[in-house]
């Protein structure tokens, strides 16, 4: 005796070698030999064979249309075995009959499975319903095979530059045309950007990068509300120092100036002066609200997005020959540059100026400052300032920029609306020059002896600290060991970086003996330094991404085929006059950090965006003290968190550190 049953959600045929009523013990056409159930077998044959009849009751299946079935059977239920017989219209054989079980069970549109064998047809209204979805895939499987055949010939369909930017940069895998894409990119072995690139559907990679930042941070564009600025405060006590500015020539952003009074014996009074929005921008205010979502401007070559709306910048920024809120402090200085005293004040201070690098640098720097400058404005103020940040970075034990690392500075030159026809320019020079240490340690102060003033009076801070190596933000004043003080609080910058601005309103507050915004331990204030911290790493790395994109566009500019470059370690090196680290895995087993290499450039992909080199020549041997420079210069934050005040428009690239927030902070 044989006997078909299913299992599996098939069928299958074997002879039973064990009949135990509940259960069957069956061997099967292989030779393996299971037990089943009872309730599993459909039908019970003589002949033909296990293996035959399913060999011959396939192709009979085959030839039964579904639909004729179902105009033949009535309504209910039935068994295959009842209407096999009215279907052969004769007692049916094993295999008609399986033909028949074959037939139905393919179509389950038609027919409704019910039980062991039995079935019900589908009513005429549902039937209906699945026969138009099975022609909507059939269709929609024809189109996907014509979309993937034009993607593979780089030609791209209506329907998929319909959804150009979903596919970049949240493609939905629901819908047919994402199927047909993805299977493209399988099938031609390109990424999503390099196959729309081909294609024609992304005119240039700037725009790609740049509009996947957009859209993973700034989801509902960059534009501002309409909002009115807040007006400068009217009752403010009137300092009568002459302060100015030290900044890159675009610089809007201008928080931060310098004043110094002559006092007797050699003394001096030096103020460091902050522009002061947190005296009009109210917490929980529109205006918060707005720079609470950004939290930090955002800088990259050529480009900017702002914090604030910049009619507010405007009203707030140190501008030169303006009257302009400000929160002071004052340092006694002895003639040996000894800080005797210190005094906060919030008041209007007079901008006399706004010095530019490429104005002052040639006049006043590292080979001029040590004989007689010439007759120019602020002279004597500047190299007063230069030795006594000299004075401080010795106390401090501490160097205000890491030896032998240089900063960046991207010009774009053109409209990067059309990015493909710029032309990029980027220079290179040491950091530590006499105004980047003058800025630097002057803001070391502010941000440190401010940070102390709030932790004696107990007032809420954000701080950055650096133990054991990392540096993060934290609500205690713990100490910054890469820069060799107690406490360090960012509250220089509150034009451009929120956590500034947070810190603004409760130094303000402080001074002016009143509640302040944020209580110890408040759970607003850990919420904001949380998502300043994750923000302002996401606009870092944005940076550096477009920073490389526009190194690989001066590469190809320049048609640089071989370039120089240092080990930094095992197949990382550092490409001359650039901010540029990559790896190359041709590089020769063995070399020491700090060994100068020639490299063959073979391939540029601005899509990645990634450049891939080979090893051409060695030109010098590295060293241990190469080594040891190398950990010193590539350790994040170390000697590196100083806020530089405006030092520059576009934020620190930190040249061959990497950037970051936890990296050296630039200033824009």
């Amino acid at each position: 005796m044989n006997v078909l049953f299913e299992e599996d959600g098939g069928f299958k045929a074997g002879t039973v070698m064990a009949d135990n009523d509940a259960s069957l013990q069956v061997e099967m056409p292989s030779g393996k030999r299971s037990k089943i159930k009872a309730a599993t077998v459909l039908l019970r044959f003589e002949k033909p064979s296990p293996t035959q009849l399913l060999e011959q009751a396939t192709p009979l299946a085959e030839e039964i249309e579904a639909d004729f079935l179902w105009e033949c059977v009535s309504d209910g239920e039935f068994s295959f075995l009842d209407f096999a017989r009215d279907y052969y219209g004769h007692e049916p054989s094993s295999v008609e009959a399986t033909a028949v079980l074959l037939a139905l069970h393919a179509a389950p549109v038609y027919f409704h499975r019910k039980g062991k064998g039995r079935f019900r047809k589908a009513p005429a209204d549902i039937l209906a319903a699945a026969l138009a979805n099975l022609e909507k895939k059939r269709q929609q499987a024809l189109a996907m095979e014509g979309w993937i055949a034009a993607l593979k010939e780089f030609r791209l369909p209506p329907e998929i530059a319909a959804i150009t930017d979903a596919l970049l940069y949240a493609p939905d895998r629901n819908k047919p045309e994402t199927k047909a894409f993805e299977t493209a990119c399988e099938e031609t072995g390109l990424t999503v950007p390099q196959l729309l690139f081909k294609c024609g559907a992304i005119k240039s990679p700037y725009h790609l990068h740049y509009k996947r930042f957009l859209c993973e941070q700034f989801p509902k564009g960059t534009a501002f509300p309409a909002l009115d600025a807040p007006g400068l405060p009217a009752d403010l006590p009137r300092s009568e120092v002459r302060a100015f500015s030290i900044d890159d020539a675009n610089t809007t952003e201008i928080d931060d100036a310098l004043s110094v009074t002559w006092l007797a014996d050699g003394a001096s009074r030096i103020g460091i002066h902050i522009a002061a929005p947190g005296l009009a921008i109210e917490h929980g205010s529109p205006l918060d609200g707005i720079a609470r979502a950004r939290l930090s401007t955002v800088y990259m070559p050529g480009n900017k997005i702002t914090m604030l709306p910049d009619a507010v910048v405007q009203n707030y920024t140190l501008a030169g020959g303006v009257d302009c809120p400000a929160v002071s402090l004052y340092l006694t200085v002895d003639a040996q540059k000894q800080v005797i005293s210190h005094e906060s004040r919030v008041e209007i201070v007079h901008i006399a100026a706004n010095l530019r690098h490429h104005e002052v640098e040639p006049w006043f720097n590292a080979e001029t400052v040590g004989g007689p400058l010439p007759d120019q404005p602020f002279k004597d103020e500047l190299l007063h300032l230069w030795h006594f940040a000299n004075a401080c970075e010795a106390r401090r034990g501490k160097p205000s920029a890491v030896q032998g690392v240089n900063d960046y500075n991207f010009e774009i030159v053109g409209d990067l609306a059309d990015p493909e026809s710029c032309r990029v320019e980027i220079s290179e020079r040491k950091r530590g020059s006499p105004l980047d240490k003058l800025v630097a340690e002057l803001m070391i102060v502010a941000n440190s002896t401010w940070g102390g003033l709030l932790a004696e009076k107990n007032v809420a801070c954000l701080y950055r600290a650096q133990t054991g190596g990392k540096v993060r933000m934290t609500t205690s004043p713990l100490p910054h060991e890469g820069l060799g003080v107690p406490q360090y609080a960012w509250m220089t910058s509150p034009l451009r970086r929120y956590c500034d601005l947070v810190n603004q309103w409760q130094l303000i507050a402080c001074l002016q003996g009143q509640s302040p915004a944020f209580a110890p331990r408040s759970a607003e204030l850990f919420g904001a330094m949380r998502d300043f911290e994750i923000t302002y790493a996401a606009y870092a790395d944005f940076q550096r991404l477009m920073e490389r994109y526009w190194c690989l566009r001066w590469l190809q500019q320049e048609g640089v085929s071989s370039i120089a470059a240092t080990v930094r370690r095992e197949q990382l090196v550092k490409l001359d006059h650039l901010p540029l680290l990559l790896r190359v895995p041709s590089l020769p087993p063995g070399l020491l950090p700090g060994a100068r290499v020639q490299l063959a450039v073979e391939a540029i992909d601005l899509l990645a965006p990634e450049v891939s080199c080979r090893f051409s020549e060695l030109l010098a041997a590295g060293s241990v003290d190469a080594a040891f420079t190398d950990e010193l210069e590539e350790s994040e934050g170390e000697s590196g968190d100083e806020d530089r005040g405006n030092h520059g428009e576009v934020a620190e690239t930190a040249g061959d550190v990497p950037a970051g927030p936890a990296a050296e902070e630039s200033a824009a």
